[in-house]
């Protein structure tokens, strides 16, 4: 069996799917590397580190889709539109492995079911422990938390940490954080380790301990639910009224903040306004809003995904693909987690999609013809208005 890396498409895409390191394991399972040239210099990985890897090295994009039987990217048709013509190229019965954004474009994921391929979308992983080492969006939240925190770091009109010098004590920056998963818990361990004061809030109350735990203070507004997340442990959207009362009781913590780090959004859904023009008004200048969910519309009222918006000497930064600023790193994981990923579909040197398996049924959404996920489903129904 043959598995394809090509040049990621999306702009600015500077990580690539598989790196040299794992292609050893990848042959193990059977299956013969084959790389478009130039794929991995965005990550600084030359043509010349695949060919000492094992990996073979083409010049035409065609040739590795054409013949792949598994192809994978790191956004993969639906999260990429610059790429829906490689449909046109991978054989019938091909399979596709990346993150799709199924449930933003289900009318996109309906166009690679009727190309034929079978696809897994990796950022419908479940969030169970044995799916861990494949959970791609942890691994990129955890590369978007830290990079938060430097941005903000860098635009910040002050320095982080307390000092105490012979020109006077400089206070610490403080710093509020709004959505503690795991680009949030990132952000505060950066944040703490540079010397600031870091505040943190969710909606969920169990993450409380791990705020705490990292020496941040958890702010508590009486509107923590356990409904906040579903049974996979992907964030839910709460109501309208809900996120009102929420953003009136951040407003005092956002005004005596300096930096504010947003990092909510919904799978399949816009990114909730948690923070109003009329917060940012209140915020000091000289003041920065790091928004981490700007692909989604953001969370701050005022974003605008890729730019920093100056209002009244308050900076909000729409940081977009924060991953693909850190690109060795950020293909490191994503490569390990694909690797993985590939272990468990792969045996006996032949494709094994065994959807009694929870990750496999998880991850699955067209084969045959067909979208075989019923979330996917239900996201397409909707996007008809079917219901």
């Amino acid at each position: 069996m043959k598995l394809g890396v090509v040049k990621e498409t999306f702009p600015n895409e500077r990580r690539v799917a598989v790196i040299p390191q794992n292609v050893a394991n990848l042959k193990k399972l059977g299956l013969d590397v084959v790389v478009q040239s130039g794929a991995g210099l965005g990550a600084f990985i030359s043509d010349g580190d695949y060919k000492k890897a094992g990996a073979e090295v083409v010049s035409s994009r065609e040739e590795v889709l054409r013949n792949a039987d598994i192809i994978c990217y790191v956004r993969g048709p639906g999260a990429d539109k610059n790429n829906l013509s490689d449909l046109n190229v991978i054989k019938k019965d091909a399979t596709i492995v990346g993150m799709m954004e199924p449930l933003a474009n289900p009318d996109i994921i309906q166009k690679v079911a009727e190309s034929g391929v079978t696809a897994f979308a990796m950022e419908l992983m479940p969030r169970i422990t044995r799916a861990q080492g494949m959970d791609v969006l942890s691994s990129m939240a955890t590369i978007a938390g830290y990079r938060a925190v430097i941005v903000a770091a860098d635009i910040y009109s002050k320095i982080f940490p307390m000092l105490m010098t012979a020109a006077g004590t400089l206070l610490p920056a403080k710093v509020f954080i709004i959505g503690i998963g795991v680009a949030g818990l990132q952000a505060i361990a950066v944040a703490r380790k540079i010397g600031a004061i870091v505040e943190a809030y969710d909606v969920r109350p169990e993450v409380k301990e791990q705020v705490q735990s990292l020496g941040a203070k958890f702010i508590e507004l009486g509107l923590e639910t356990k409904e906040a997340s579903d049974r996979s442990g992907y964030a839910k959207a709460m109501s309208e009224e809900f996120y009102k009362k929420q953003r009136e009781m951040m407003l005092k913590v956002i005004e005596a903040s300096d930096v504010v780090i947003t990092t909510a959004s919904v799978p399949g859904k816009k990114a909730p306004v948690l923070v109003t023009e009329e917060m940012v008004k209140r915020m000091k200048s000289g003041s920065v809003v790091i928004d981490l969910a700007a692909e989604k519309g953001g969370n701050c009222e005022l974003t605008r995904p890729g730019e920093i918006v100056d209002y009244n000497g308050v900076k909000i930064v729409g940081l977009v693909n924060a991953p693909s600023d850190i690109p060795v790193h950020a293909s490191q994981m994503y490569s390990n987690n694909i690797k993985n990923f590939l272990q468990l579909i792969v045996k006996d040197r032949q494709l094994n999609i065994d959807t009694s398996d929870e990750i496999v049924r998880g991850t699955l959404v067209t084969q045959n013809g067909e979208i075989i996920s019923d979330i996917v489903k239900q996201a397409l129904a909707k996007s008809q208005g079917r219901f």
